[in-house]
């Protein structure tokens, strides 16, 4: 029998980082006002934004933190949302951009996490937003797919590093897990959440993925931001280097994606193609440049990374 509505709400929190969420903020909060599970807290934290975003965000009733953007990091900000509703043990994280997709999308996630123990993490599903570019649509259609899995350590050998694969978009983690690895890492130029589930993968926890709760989330990203992603992705596993040995890479789902783009582009939007080629050997070239990036002047690094804040807390090499 499943627990009561009321019992699962008590024990879910939700966290949501912010800095100048812009047109679709209100909509991602009326989304989240409108779900059958009402958690027990909502907690904002915002990084200094000039725009109304604190102000729309109160005028729903909502929890707000400020801090200063100069502080903000992914893993470090989130740990201490995470903090701060201990000891609340559910702990669902969106991003300002993603829209939950139906009414229940908040309590199958968790819901999902609640069903075994041994789940330390949920992952949700992402759908392409209604303006996404065929490119855009295609990598969210790609990588969640339309039916729920959970992962083990061993999965690897089969999944390879896309095993350990979590989005802070939208995502539950069960503290007890979290907590199990030190939570977030900090100063981590990005990938916080999937650095935390290789940790629980390797403790034994499991790593679900529920494609019955989904958001709208999706970026048109144009070429110079396609580069600079995969730069910052390379950077992160050069940093990492243990999460490659323990689950190895990811070429042959690489290829599959290419493989996939393009069938998906000849169907929907040939005159693409180009584009997606030009995107592939972008994004190649990148994460080649990031995972060396120490050989690298800083200037030209600063240049290449999609997140230069990053790099002012880094020690010169």
């Amino acid at each position: 029998m499943p627990i009561d509505n009321a019992a699962l709400a008590a024990k879910t929190a939700v966290l949501i980082p912010t800095r100048n969420a812009g047109a679709a903020w209100r909509e991602a909060l009326e989304a989240l006002q409108s779900q059958t599970l009402k958690p027990a807290r909502v907690l904002i934290v915002d990084s200094s934004s000039t725009d109304d975003t604190v102000k729309i965000a109160r005028d729903y009733g909502y929890e707000v933190e400020s801090i200063d953007v100069a502080t903000f990091d992914h893993g470090g900000t989130r740990q201490m949302m995470a903090d701060r509703v201990a000891p609340l043990p559910y702990l669902v994280f969106l991003t300002q951009d993603a829209i939950l997709n139906s009414t229940d999308a908040l309590e199958n996630l968790v819901r999902y996490l609640d069903a075994d123990p041994k789940i330390g993490a949920v992952c949700g599903r992402q759908l392409p937003h209604l303006d996404a570019t065929p490119i855009a649509a295609h990598h969210r259609l790609f990588n969640y797919r339309a039916h729920n899995y959970t992962k083990t350590a061993e999965d690897a050998l089969h999944y390879g590093l896309k095993v350990a694969y979590m989005s802070n978009s939208f995502g539950v983690y069960r503290r007890e897990a979290f907590e199990a690895v030190g939570g977030f890492p900090t100063r981590s130029i990005f990938g916080e959440d999937m650095l935390a589930v290789g940790r629980m993968l390797e403790l034994g926890w499991k790593n679900g993925y529920c494609a019955d709760a989904a958001v709208r989330h999706s970026h048109n990203y144009t070429f110079q931001e396609e580069f600079r992603r995969s730069f910052d992705i390379g950077v992160m596993h050069a940093h990492n280097k243990w999460l490659l040995t323990a689950f190895g890479r990811a070429e042959w789902e690489g290829l599959r994606f290419v493989q996939s783009e393009l069938k998906y582009l000849l169907k929907h939007e040939p005159l693409d193609i180009p584009s997606a080629v030009m995107r592939t050997a972008l994004k190649l070239v990148g994460y080649r440049l990031g995972k060396y990036w120490h050989r690298w002047p800083r200037r030209f690094v600063l240049r290449c990374s999609m997140h230069r804040k990053w790099w002012a807390q880094q020690p010169q090499e």
